[in-house]
């Protein structure tokens, strides 16, 4: 598994990443300057949190102009992977890859905690290696990670089975509303209908070193190993 990062003006947990991808996976890992132009032979992208371009305007709206996002796109088009945690889900929205948008939370805070989380879709390359239905922890560290669409894509996203993280309860339930930012369908993460794009406002890369006392976040890059014997999202 190659694994390009992207790096925007601003960005913060680009180490995190490469930290997880390159020592703990042993996966040839790269970071990928913003104004490049091309990806190489990656085979993993990701969009990594943090400030692109100091969030000006709005989460992503300027990183979605930057000169690496064409060869990006084509990325995604080609079916292959990509990732966005955090600000990198902020710019897939904004670049249209993802639907939805991402904006204020709830309270009008800055939030840093640890999330729970239910596993919705474990047919996925992102999902695999969880079970269905699995309660995991994940860090969150946002402003503006409240999911909004219209109920009309909400419909589409539910029916499509495109949610794939939703926060909960520890014992796993949850109640529409309850949750940390105010997302709709208390959605944290999102897939495209292909399932190789995934967005996340919670940070997988802080939650996959037992120094850290928490592996539910490498679950997610190993399902990466395991992704040519998912089922496809349905369509």
């Amino acid at each position: 598994m190659k694994v390009g990062i992207i790096v925007f003006p601003g960005s913060n947990c680009d180490r995190d990443v490469a930290y997880v991808t390159g020592e703990i996976l042993g996966w040839p890992t790269r970071m990928i300057w913003h104004q490049d132009t091309h990806l190489g032979d990656v085979d993993l992208v990701v969009l990594p949190g943090g400030f692109s371009y100091g969030d000006y305007l709005r989460c992503g709206a300027i990183a979605r102009f930057s000169p690496i996002m064409p060869a990006i796109k084509d990325h995604a088009a080609a079916g292959k992977l990509l990732l966005g945690i955090c600000n990198g889900f902020q710019i897939l929205t904004e670049v249209g890859l993802l639907p939805g948008a991402l904006g204020r939370n709830r309270d009008l805070h800055f939030i840093c905690d640890q999330a729970q989380l239910r596993v919705e879709n474990s047919q996925t390359p992102w999902t695999n290696a969880y079970t269905p239905g699995q309660v995991i922890q994940l860090p969150i560290a946002h402003g503006e990670g409240s999911y909004y669409a219209t109920p009309e894509t909400l419909e589409a996203l539910e029916a499509n089975q495109q949610v794939l993280f939703r926060y909960c309860q520890p014992d796993g339930a949850w109640v529409e509303g309850q949750n940390p930012n105010g997302s709709l369908h208390n959605i944290a993460g999102i897939c495209n209908r292909a399932g190789n794009v995934l967005g996340m406002m919670p940070h997988p890369e802080r939650a996959a070193d037992p120094l850290l006392r928490g592996l539910d976040g490498l679950i997610l890059f190993q399902s990466l190993v395991n992704q040519d014997s998912c089922m496809p999202i349905s369509v």
